[in-house]
């Protein structure tokens, strides 16, 4: 499984959100500028998110975004899903064909699949925002703020 920039900036992003909002909205200008990510893309990015109900935007004088949720309440899999669609690597018929597979009684890879699916889905949705903010914060402190360009990835 590749991640997009979508679900990589956003991801940091959210962090960013939860760790500088609080209870004050956080404008896109501030995470664009903590994070090295462009306003408008972070706009596409806050778009899908607002859309799958993670944060909230606040117009106005001093408006921004907030979390919707509480971010114990959020995990990396929320945040992945409404950037980048499906984290399954491979969807086997087998499992979600009305029709099924020809190959499907005897075929011992659809475990392998469903699986490796499993994996992925338990380890991004047992992981929590508040969780990474306070790795965040741990690794953070006694730095400067402003977050080095990332290049994992790539």
């Amino acid at each position: 499984m590749k991640l997009s920039t979508k679900g990589r900036y956003g991801l940091r992003a959210m962090i960013d959100l939860a760790e500088h909002s609080g209870k004050e909205p956080a404008a896109i200008s501030s995470i664009a500028e903590r994070q090295g990510i462009s306003e408008g893309y972070l706009e596409q990015l806050a778009a899908l998110l607002k859309k799958a109900g993670l944060i909230k935007s606040i117009r106005g004088a001093g408006g921004g975004y907030i979390l919707a949720r509480d971010m114990e309440d959020i995990s990396v899999g929320d945040i992945l899903r409404a950037l980048e669609g499906s984290l399954e690597p491979v969807r086997c018929a087998a499992f979600y064909s009305e029709e099924g597979c020809a190959a499907s009684e005897s075929c011992v890879t659809k475990y392998v699949w469903q699986k490796i699916n499993e994996s992925i889905t338990h380890t991004v949705d047992e992981m929590k925002l508040d969780e990474l903010v306070k790795e965040s914060r741990q690794m953070n402190s006694g730095k400067e703020q402003t977050v080095p360009k990332c290049n994992a990835g790539r």
